[in-house]
Formats: structure tokens, sequence, C-alpha cells
């Protein structure tokens, strides 16, 4: 099992992720937008580093749902691959075997 620390800060940056979302989407258009003048673009830019650095999607960190492991984790299932393995051996996991040849 992860730190509980560890957990409950992805958990925080989840939440800001989605309070800021709206005004950050709103701001990365304004400085994408070849219409708008250097100036406006400028002020776009400087209220988007005005956001808190935890809003940005990209520091997110995925985790397993049952270990709250950050590595290996199965996009599509959101569990790690030895929670997918351990599931799997015990038959938890429908139609997935383990191979053998």
């Amino acid at each position: 099992m992860a730190k509980l620390s560890q957990v409950i800060r992805d958990e925080r940056r989840e939440q800001l992720i989605k309070k800021y979302a709206a005004r950050r989407e709103a701001l990365r258009n304004k400085v994408k937008d070849p219409d708008l003048s250097p100036r406006e673009k400028d002020d776009a830019i400087a209220a988007l580093a005005k956001l808190p650095r935890n809003s940005c999607p990209t520091r997110r960190n995925r985790r397993c749902k049952i270990s709250g492991r950050a590595r290996g984790v199965h996009q599509k299932f959101e569990i790690s691959r030895i929670a997918i393995r351990e599931l799997a051996l015990r038959g938890q996991l429908p139609g997935v075997r383990k191979s053998s040849w």
C-alpha cells in the first residue's frame, strides 16, 4: 500500500484539476487564438501562470484503486499490474487465466 499522504495528495490534485478545468481551458483557447492581439495573449498567459500549479492535468498521477501503487497502472482498469495478476490467479477477473505453453 502506498503512503496515505501520497494518495491524499493525488486526490487533492484531482479536485483542483476539476475545479479549474473550465477556466484553464478558456485561457488556453485565448492563447491559441490567432485573432487576439499580443497584449491580450500575454494577459492570458499571465492569468494561466497565476492558476495553482496542481490544477494542471499533467501533474495528475494515476494510482491503483486497490493498492495505491503509482507505477505499472493499467489505464483501462485503473489497477496495477500486480493487482491484475493477483485477481487473475484467484479467478476474480472473468475471461482471464494464466497462460501456459
